[in-house]
């Protein structure tokens, strides 16, 4: 039997990426994916890829730092399903600069979509899964969150943020049977990532302990398996996968 038969999962930021890739694979061990994410072309592209493997798939586009347009999209999805099982908080952004150069602009837009985005999603979906009694969150937080990154006052503050939701939420929802838990991921082989300078990539593999970058596949099986049945009885924990840089 495939892990998620039947189950039907929200991934957001699922149009490329690490999304993407859980997309793939929540589809592959049998749940009906639904993709919210502001990238139309890539996300529908996405859809239609997984569908023509044989997978269960659906988009619409959501900006998850808005919460009207959140809320209704959890009812949309609900009329059309029936029920959410599963919710992937993956979408991010980032803003990079120094504090000295980050304006309030970049900052706010950061928090907006990281932070804010993730109790939007959450808020709005985890009432439908208490009233089934079932349901499973997982937050996407990076190692960012656990040593600080320069240039990143905005992005590490959101991550770090995210893991003291999730001990939070897994006390308040855990007795409803709703899990929550965070995964964060190391330097991860993105197309976005992967334009970045030879130099620059080498100098990132160089000081993780495995040697190399992760894959996006490898994030979304830590996805999949926290989303699991096999991991019934974790609530509260932030996986890292990071290839041990955190050691």
């Amino acid at each position: 039997m495939k892990k998620l038969e039947n189950k039907v999962a929200i991934i957001t930021g699922g149009a490329d990426g690490i999304g993407k890739a859980a997309s793939f694979l929540f589809a592959k061990e049998g749940a009906t994916v639904i993709i919210w994410d502001l990238n139309e072309e890539n996300g529908l592209k996405t859809v239609e890829e997984i569908k023509n493997s044989g997978g269960q798939a659906a988009f619409f586009r959501v900006n998850t730092a808005n919460y009207e347009e959140v809320d209704y999209a959890a009812k949309v999805a609900i009329d059309q399903f029936q029920k959410i099982d599963i919710l992937i908080n993956n979408a991010g952004i980032t803003r990079d600069a120094t504090l000295k150069k980050m304006t309030p602009q970049q900052w706010q837009e950061v928090i907006d979509v990281n932070l804010t985005g993730v109790f939007n999603c959450t808020k709005c979906i985890s009432n439908y899964m208490v009233e089934k009694g079932y349901g499973r969150i997982i937050n996407t937080s990076s190692v960012v969150a656990l040593y600080g990154n320069f240039g990143q006052t905005n992005y590490v503050a959101t991550k770090a943020g995210l893991i003291g939701m999730t001990k939070t939420l897994a006390k308040e929802l855990g007795r409803k049977g709703v899990t929550v838990n965070a995964v964060a991921p190391g330097f991860i082989a993105t197309e976005m990532v992967k334009k970045m300078p030879e130099d620059i990539l080498k100098a990132m593999e160089a000081k993780v302990p495995v040697g190399r970058l992760g894959k996006p596949e490898e994030i979304a099986a830590a996805y999949l398996f926290l989303a699991s049945d096999d991991a019934a009885y974790i609530n509260g924990a932030t996986l890292s996968v990071d290839g041990g840089i955190t050691i």
